[in-house]
């Protein structure tokens, strides 16, 4: 990969629902994700049942695109990019 942090953003409706399918794909990718941040609303009176997991991802960047696709392609998923480039 590139001299640069490549993060994805995943915003789940129904993470109870999604997530055995999402923890699938992220299984098979595993290789390709440095850091996993996974996010919801919690207090005491709710635990929400949306959540935002946060990925940085490494290594080759077509293997990268392939997952962001593959997420992108499922129900209930939103998928966001960020890409931060550093010079050489």
């Amino acid at each position: 990969m590139k001299p640069r942090h490549l993060i994805y953003g995943v915003h789940l409706d129904d993470r109870v629902k999604e997530a055995p399918d999402v923890q699938k794909v992220f299984t098979e990718f595993g290789c390709y994700i440095k850091t996993r941040i996974g996010l919801h609303h919690v207090d005491d009176n709710l635990c929400s049942p949306r959540g935002l997991i946060l990925l940085e991802m490494f290594g080759d960047e077509q293997k990268c695109e392939e997952f962001k696709q593959r997420l992108q392609a499922m129900k209930g998923l939103e998928v966001k990019e960020m890409v931060f480039d550093h010079p050489l």
